[in-house]
């Protein structure tokens, strides 16, 4: 897409254009062993970089990682618990590769809330607010909480010129509704304080973020003389008392936008063709593998917050999309879900380690909330079938690794069906606290809620507390 020529019209949407939607955002002993040769430099220390992993729709902690196996039947399922490489701790049989790695994750087995409803339930995580409205829509509204991404957005750690705080290949929403999935941008504090959505094809072999890249008319020097340019005549207006908190917000968007482009130019952050095909493959040939290996490169590049947002072909599903497996939910977890999980999420902690970013990355993954300790029982969807698991967010596992997460650990317990938390209750207010806290972000600052009118903390929670 061509730039245009007047610096004025060098907006933040015409620089990225289409392709990339920007919202103002053991495993197998020889992929270790070639993650580790193509690593053989010692990294240099890494600012501080969280990759939240969301698995839109409640993968059921039963049947994964909080087993169950002297349960009666009807609680502990079709599955079978398998050793890690952790003794004592023990995965489902349909994650092999994550057991490989249980030395690197601590299972948080003690997340838990009050609220059964998708967008709430997901606007709740991704806010680490309990929802302000009474449950009876999935979707977006101005009032939103502002989610964990958009507060990162606006009070990060400025590292490298790139944004703070980018959300990757989608905003989460179901098929047929017109808004997304609550909780995921700006909310009540605004919207040009949404993270930065880069979106786009990430399994095609030959991806490149077309759009993020500069016509073949216009040269890297050509464009950076267009930003001085830009800045010579924005520099006359910096103390025009006109000017409006909105306005150095947009101006702050616009030079991330810039250095988005310039880095894509130099550098190629957003460009996997720079990565061997035997490790793109390693990840996995899904949106979710190559979406990890893109998490990766934007780590390598400084940026704080990663949000992946899980997705797969079964969006289309109307009863059982995704994680929410309210029929055939052991067909599905092991035929369609927990393989490309599986392989992508234990390749992503080991070339994490094995680049040095393990130690500075903190990295959580989990869904809006479990799945019910007993099969077929209804609590929340009437359409929940025999062979299925429902809504269930009274307990359920988070995985967390690195950021000096002490792995090979259990945080926290359930009782003996899986149902409620017995020790070390977690919130999703804590783990956005213990989120904001690796971060460099003090969580006492305050915002400006436009929906009430008052001044808010960025968390109310407490840091949770690992061993």
């Amino acid at each position: 897409m061509p730039v245009p020529d007047r610096p004025h019209n060098l907006t933040r949407r015409s620089l990225l254009g289409r392709g990339v939607g920007l919202s103002l955002g053991g495993l197998h002993a020889a992929w270790v062993n070639q993650l580790r040769a193509s690593n053989d430099t010692v990294a240099m220390p890494k600012a501080r970089s969280c990759v939240f992993i969301f698995l839109f729709g409640g993968p059921s902690h039963i049947d994964l990682w909080d087993m169950k196996p002297d349960a009666p039947s009807e609680v502990r399922g079709e599955f079978d618990p398998i050793a890690t490489n952790v003794p004592g701790i023990f995965v489902s049989e349909h994650l092999p590769l994550l057991a490989g790695q249980m030395d690197k994750l601590c299972l948080l087995r003690s997340m838990t809330h009050q609220m059964p409803v998708h967008g709430p339930a997901c606007s709740e995580i991704y806010s680490g607010r309990p929802y302000f409205g009474a449950p009876v829509t999935d979707q977006a509204r101005e009032e939103d909480w502002p989610s964990i991404a958009s507060l990162v957005h606006r009070y990060g750690q400025p590292h490298g010129g790139l944004p703070h705080s980018i959300v990757l290949p989608w905003y989460t929403q179901f098929v047929g509704q017109d808004r997304r999935i609550a909780g995921q941008t700006g909310g009540r504090m605004g919207d040009h304080f949404d993270p930065f959505l880069v979106e786009g094809d990430f399994t095609s072999p030959d991806f490149r973020m077309d759009a993020l890249r500069l016509p073949e008319n216009i040269s890297r020097d050509r464009f950076q003389r267009r930003l001085d340019l830009r800045s010579r005549i924005t520099s006359f207006g910096e103390h025009d008392p006109r000017a409006t908190h909105q306005t150095h917000v947009t101006e702050s968007n616009f030079q991330s936008a810039a250095a988005l482009v310039e880095r894509t130019e130099a550098a190629g952050v957003l460009d996997l063709t720079g990565e061997s095909t035997t490790l793109r493959e390693q990840y996995g040939m899904t949106k979710f593998g190559q979406s990890l290996l893109m998490a990766r490169r934007l780590v390598e590049a400084d940026v704080s917050l990663v949000t992946v947002n899980w997705d797969d072909d079964t969006r289309n599903d109307k009863v059982s999309p995704h994680w929410d497996t309210h029929h055939n939910n052991f067909a599905k977890l092991k035929d369609n879900l927990c393989p490309p999980f599986d392989r992508a999420m234990s390749t992503f902690l080991a070339d994490l380690d094995q680049r040095g970013l393990l130690e500075s990355t903190m990295v959580i993954a989990l869904g809006e909330f479990g799945r019910t300790p007993k099969i077929g029982l209804i609590t929340q969807n009437g359409m929940t079938e025999p062979t299925g698991r429902d809504h269930w967010p009274h307990a359920f596992t988070a995985l967390v690794a690195g950021g000096g997460v002490s792995g090979g650990q259990v945080h926290g317990s359930t009782t003996p069906n899986g149902g409620y938390v017995e020790d070390n209750a977690v919130t999703p207010a804590d783990l956005s606290a213990t989120i904001l806290k690796h971060l460099g972000i003090d969580q006492l600052q305050e915002y400006d809620d436009g929906f009430l009118q008052i001044r808010q903390r960025l968390s109310t929670g407490r840091t949770v507390e690992f061993a």
